[in-house]
């Protein structure tokens, strides 16, 4: 059994089929990107799997647990960060990260969390005062201050520059390797190329791939486009051997090859493929 098992997973708003027969496995301490455009029924699925949301239909286990029936023993090894917060502003940063402690029976040193997400330095500011960006680090520090077995992040990186991203994705690492399960939403193709161990996309309510990043659509055909200039013309090849082909253009140039450029599909090119196929 995987940390999150789903089987069939159907929900509905009136006549609005929002989730259709869904299926997902995710295994204990990997990180799964969930993706797909606004409205595809990613944060129903999410919403069903943290207990917020019920199913119509289908199967859900989440730690072992049904998420329709959860209790206390089961919120207290989930850690949510929101989309968005509005809350605790007229508290410093130690202070929520303090209140949120409370809330669990071993959490992490609180200090030890608020450095976790670089904000030592704003540990004394109040979060109404906080940057975008700070206020997001905020909300992580309060999802991880429960030592959670499986973190849900919705959007977490919205507001970073792209700095702050990649402290971000470090501390993303570390908790991979502390063992804690992730679900993560986001926009940022790159994160999810960078921190999903497998991508599952989402579009009209169905799941159209579930795979790892390099794998994804024409990326699993391991296909690369060779591109150059030859009378005075841009060129492209795609191929499987890439070194063989640059191989056997060179040999018909002297010196370089005008304008060569190797390019692998991006997650994001895969990604759009899948999506544009899908939509009518």
């Amino acid at each position: 059994m995987g940390a999150i098992d789903i089987k069939g997973l159907t929900r509905s708003y009136g006549d609005f089929v929002a989730v259709s027969d869904f299926d997902l496995t995710v295994v204990a301490g990997e990180c799964v990107a969930i993706l797909g455009p606004n409205g595809a029924g990613k944060t129903t699925v999410v919403e069903i799997l943290e207990g917020y949301r019920h199913r119509d239909g289908g199967e859900v286990s989440v730690l072992g647990l049904d998420p329709a029936h959860p209790n206390r023993q089961w919120r207290q090894k989930l850690g949510i960060v929101l989309q968005s917060a509005n809350d605790l502003n007229e508290l410093t940063v130690r202070e929520a990260v303090e209140h949120f402690a409370r809330y669990y029976p071993s959490p992490r040193d609180v200090d030890g969390a608020i450095e976790l997400v670089g904000l030592t330095e704003k540990a004394s500011t109040r979060a109404s005062n906080l940057s975008g960006g700070q206020r997001r680090r905020l909300d992580v520090a309060l999802g991880v201050i429960g030592r959670p077995a499986l973190l849900f992040l919705d959007e977490p990186t919205t507001g970073f520059d792209p700095e702050a991203r990649h402290i971000f994705w470090d501390l993303i690492d570390r908790l991979k390797h502390e063992g804690v399960t992730i679900v993560l939403t986001t926009h940022y193709l790159e994160e999810a190329d960078a921190l999903a161990d497998h991508v599952v996309v989402v579009t009209r309510g169905r799941k159209v791939a579930d795979t790892t990043p390099a794998d994804l659509g024409s990326r699993s055909k391991n296909l690369v486009s060779v591109r150059w200039l030859e009378d005075s013309e841009l060129k492209e090849q795609r191929t499987a051997e890439p070194t063989k082909f640059v191989r056997e253009l060179a040999a018909r140039f002297t010196g370089e090859i005008p304008g060569l450029e190797v390019v692998r599909t991006t997650l994001e090119e895969a990604y759009l493929e899948l999506v544009n196929v899908s939509e009518p």
